[in-house]
């Protein structure tokens, strides 16, 4: 959420940014500003309302003392107190209006950001490793697992529907030996292991910025105000929602296995056959809480331990800055990292590594202290994919295929997979 001081002291900025992200807001930021303008001369208002009130309070004692008539300073009071009371009501009713329109607005891009109108503008940083290229037509994912007898979207369409997959045998053990080799890599890189809940309320969900605005993207429970979680980045970043954290424990680094459910409203027929764009999946999240003057450098060093997964496990990659059209919601500034598909012919998202600054921090009253004297200051907020394991899943299997039908174990992998060799399998099923 953004802060009103910075709007209300530079609205001209705040209109050219949210062009910037391809989006005309002049209207809301208006709507915005005159809101506001009214509830600041509603508080002046009430403020000498209140001082009448006080000269009037202070004035009965002598009146009494003097043998004067109180009744009409008592008159003058219960008017008072009656217009107070109405222009709070109002006041109320403004901050609700302003409140929904400011949650409404996206985040400013950093400065740093190419400008651009969309995915097409934005900006390739560096590449890592050669594109895995094969003397034969390379299979889809897809058909790869078909064929190896080891993902199965057929039954899970009959169970539940479409977009979702049963992963079977070797699979469903590529799958776990994908999430723990994350996990172990991240812990042993100094993120505090975390398990959070798959659902979570809409306090939360306001707090990260999936709600109100792509509520559409939600699955909600039926009669709850709870979510299925898009991401672990929703519990793990409101672990902290209402508290003030200790300034000298700052940059905290957490990484979350979460399953991850998204209704992908508005993208049917993008990327929606085989692993990349599911309902359900399983995913690997970091997370960062760090000081402002800290976050940028720990964006870099977030992303460098994203990357370091793809590294490991041999996939060939690169890393792109996304102009400001195609940033996300919430993002001051995002880093995708893009894995080679041979089948696609082209890189496709496995990660997106973002810095909110104090975004979310806003929404969800994240601030801490350096002493106990000092005055609380919002955090800086961040987080990364590392990653997302059914992406990493299929780029294993399409940069590891081999002629004979079978899949090459990535070498990190062996020890979790118990094999260097992926055949098919008969699972009895």
């Amino acid at each position: 959420m953004l802060d009103i001081k910075v709007i209300r002291a530079n609205p001209e900025l705040v209109k050219q940014a949210m062009k910037n992200r391809n989006k005309d807001m002049d209207k809301e930021i208006d709507a915005i500003l005159a809101i506001d303008e009214q509830r600041r001369a509603i508080n002046v208002d009430v403020d000498n309302k209140k001082a009448e009130q006080n000269r009037a309070s202070k004035q009965i004692p002598v009146y009494k003392k003097e043998g004067k008539d109180v009744a009409p300073l008592l008159a003058e009071m219960k008017a008072l107190s009656e217009t107070i009371k109405e222009q709070g009501q109002k006041l109320a009713e403004l901050e609700e209006q302003q409140d929904v329109l400011i949650h409404m607005i996206p985040n400013i891009p950093n400065e740093t950001v190419p400008v651009g109108k969309d995915d097409s503008e934005n900006v390739e940083l560096r590449r890592w490793g050669e594109q895995t290229h094969f003397d034969y037509e390379p299979q889809a994912h897809w058909d790869i697992g078909a064929d190896l007898g080891i993902l199965d979207p057929e039954t899970a369409a009959k169970v539940t529907g479409k977009r979702f997959h049963f992963y079977r045998g070797m699979g469903c053990r590529l799958e776990r030996s994908v999430i723990n080799f994350f996990m172990d890599l991240h812990s042993a890189n100094g993120y505090t292991e975390i398990f959070p809940p798959f659902i979570a309320n809409k306090d939360s969900m306001i707090g990260t910025g999936q709600l109100p605005k792509f509520a559409e993207d939600m699955f909600k429970l039926e009669g709850m105000d709870y979510y299925l979680i898009p991401t672990a980045e929703v519990p793990v970043t409101n672990m902290y929602r209402g508290d003030i954290l200790d300034g000298a424990k700052l940059p905290l680094s957490f990484c979350a296995y979460s399953g991850c459910f998204r209704a992908e409203a508005g993208s049917a027929g993008r990327d929606t056959r085989g692993l990349i764009r599911q309902h359900q999946f399983n995913k690997v999240e970091l997370v960062k809480f760090t000081k402002p003057e800290e976050s940028y450098e720990e964006l870099e060093k977030l992303t460098h331990e994203a990357e370091l997964c793809l590294q490991k496990l041999g996939l060939p990659y690169r890393v792109v800055a996304l102009s400001t059209g195609d940033l996300g919601f919430s993002s001051a500034k995002t880093y995708d990292l893009e894995v080679w598909m041979p089948s696609y012919g082209r890189y496709v998202e496995i990660s997106s590594c973002s810095d909110f600054e104090d975004f979310q921090a806003r929404r969800a009253a994240i601030r801490y202290k350096e002493t106990p004297k000092d005055k609380a200051r919002l955090v800086h907020t961040l987080n990364g994919s590392g990653l997302a394991v059914g992406r990493t899943v299929a780029a294993i299997l399409e940069n590891y295929q081999n002629p004979d039908g079978t899949v090459t174990v990535p070498e990190v992998l062996r020890p979790y997979m118990g094999c260097d060799r992926i055949t098919k399998q008969e699972t009895g099923i």
